[in-house]
């Protein structure tokens, strides 16, 4: 793919996501979310991104018969990846969740992995289903003027840490497309389930059907 394809992919995925930022202030978790007799699915959003990111991944758990999750509360996803995994911890205690599937895209990955890393509720964790998911950090995050973003880069101690913790790794399914402007050096993960989709960007996949079934067919396997 051109450096011209890429920029033009990339301005796409902005303009998407600026879109779902907006419609995500006055969303509501809809109601049917919470039914279903399957495994329970909790969705976490990446950094700077509201819940409504994966509200159609979300909608498609939904159908095929598990109960989805969102903890509102949140919000951007701008907190520490411990703060974080501490809400998400707390969530699973007090709804009595078991064997939950995690659903993350981006930094919400990073999240997953370090919930199922925390005790109290690691053993309340399943599987992880990341998309986009910047396992070994990214080497751009060190230039954003965000302290937030710095935090995710492959120097950062925990992105380390999370990293060098492989035992985890069986457990997480990582899906990431052919170029994504965010993450230069790749989602793949070793030891996990990757998979690779014939998808361009960071956050317009998260629509992609491509995508969207892969999610689908991680958590069907999960369930088996």
């Amino acid at each position: 793919m051109t450096w011209i394809r890429r920029g033009w992919f990339w301005w796409l995925d902005y303009w998407y996501v600026s879109i779902q930022q907006f419609r995500g202030i006055f969303a509501r978790v809809p109601r049917q979310f919470a039914e279903g007799s399957g495994q329970p699915v909790l969705l976490l959003a990446g950094v700077y991104e509201p819940w409504f990111l994966l509200r159609g991944i979300g909608r498609r758990l939904s159908e095929a018969g598990h109960p989805v999750h969102v903890i509102t509360r949140l919000g951007y996803n701008r907190t520490s990846l411990t703060e974080a995994a501490e809400a998400i911890a707390g969530y699973l205690e007090s709804s009595d969740l078991h064997d939950v599937i995690l659903v993350a895209h981006s930094k919400g990955g990073l999240v997953g992995k370090q919930v199922m890393a925390t005790p109290g509720a690691a053993e309340r964790v399943g599987s992880l289903i990341a998309i986009a998911t910047p396992f070994s950090g990214s080497s751009l995050a060190p230039y954003i003027p965000s302290r937030t973003i710095r935090a995710l880069g492959p120097a950062d101690s925990l992105i380390v840490a999370l990293a060098a913790n492989l035992d985890l790794n069986a457990r997480i399914t990582s899906i990431y497309g052919e170029f994504d402007p965010h993450i230069p050096g790749g989602s793949e993960l070793p030891g996990a389930t990757n998979v690779r989709v014939p998808v361009v960007g960071h956050f317009r996949v998260l629509a992609d059907r491509r995508v969207i079934h892969a999610v689908l067919d991680a958590a069907a396997t999960t369930a088996d």
